[in-house]
């Protein structure tokens, strides 16, 4: 049972992945459209999330 468990979390984790990225790269396709700065995608909510969670990462490693 536990490892229906794990493996649930574990699909639930790449959807969430798969959602963020498709996100991401959906504005990245609008801002080249729009002509904005390179840097304008990190500004954008998706970026921002993205962002955050890579800053997270090493704070999760340190107190796990």
């Amino acid at each position: 049972m536990q490892i229906v468990v794990t493996l649930i979390q574990a699909v639930c984790v790449l959807l969430a992945a798969v959602i963020l990225g498709n996100w991401y790269l959906k504005d990245i396709q609008r801002i080249k459209r729009e002509g904005r700065p390179w840097y304008a995608v990190y500004l954008s909510i998706p970026g921002l999330l993205i962002i955050g969670l890579l800053l997270l990462l090493p704070l999760v490693k340190y107190l796990k």
